[in-house]
């Protein structure tokens, strides 16, 4: 599905990512953790477009982002760690708006909408416009947005920040059934709790060195550790420089 190969990102003297190589598998739920300023959300930014890989490629099913943005990034939905919509557009005009850009027909969008409201009960706020919602409100509808298209692979950045316990809950639901329907995601958080409970692999990204990646239960078993939360198989080899 998505591979990743020698991805290197540096800003002037700095070394944002330095030759990551990593692989996420269809129906797979990959969640690469590290603190703030590891290098997480960079590698999004790469595999978005949104950044050039100083060097590197990014694939999406054998196809390079780079040398084929228009048709890979079709398959792709995103989730960021802060909902930045203009502010004078409804949450209904938000989705249709999202649609269009992915090339969805406007009636499967008319009958798609009405059934994503429902998972976070907004109907009745859907014609409101932005600038009105609560930011947890304006996560919502960056969430329902990522899955209108039913893309291939979802990239997620800290997806509950800002969230209520409950909508936190379905957020995840949602994303989980996403991957037992097949989908992918890559979901970038400090959340670690988050990361443990419904990833299949993590990566520990440590100063933008991508030090492991496995099941949480192979990297108890890497660190003879069977009963070590993420937070010490973090901890552990974070600091194996």
């Amino acid at each position: 599905m998505l591979k990743i190969k020698k991805l290197t990102k540096k800003f002037e003297d700095l070394t944002a990512v330095k030759e990551v190589d990593l692989e996420v598998e269809r129906g797979e739920f990959f969640s690469i953790i590290g603190p703030n300023g590891s290098g997480k959300t960079t590698i999004i930014k790469c595999i978005l477009g949104l950044l050039h890989p100083t060097e590197g490629d990014i694939l999406l099913e054998n196809k390079s982002i780079i040398s084929n943005p228009k048709e890979t990034k079709a398959k792709i939905g995103y989730i960021p760690d802060e909902p930045k919509i203009w502010s004078h557009i409804t949450g209904e005009e938000f989705l249709y708006f999202s649609g269009a850009l992915y090339g969805m027909d406007k009636q499967k969008i008319k009958e798609k909408v009405p059934e994503l409201l429902k998972h976070f009960n907004l109907e009745g706020i859907e014609r409101k416009y932005y600038e009105n919602y609560s930011r947890g409100n304006k996560q919502k509808f960056t969430i329902l947005a990522a899955l209108l298209h039913k893309p291939d692979l979802i990239l997620v950045d800290e997806p509950i920040v800002g969230l209520d316990p409950e909508a936190a809950k379905t957020a995840m639901r949602l994303l989980s059934n996403f991957v037992n329907k097949g989908g992918s995601i890559f979901m970038a958080t400090h959340t670690l709790p988050v990361a443990e409970k419904h990833s299949t692999r993590v990566g520990v990204l440590h100063r933008g060195v991508l030090k492991e990646t496995g099941s949480i239960n192979q990297l108890r078993e890497k660190m003879s550790h069977p009963e070590a939360s993420l937070l010490e198989i973090y901890n552990h080899f974070s600091k194996n420089e």
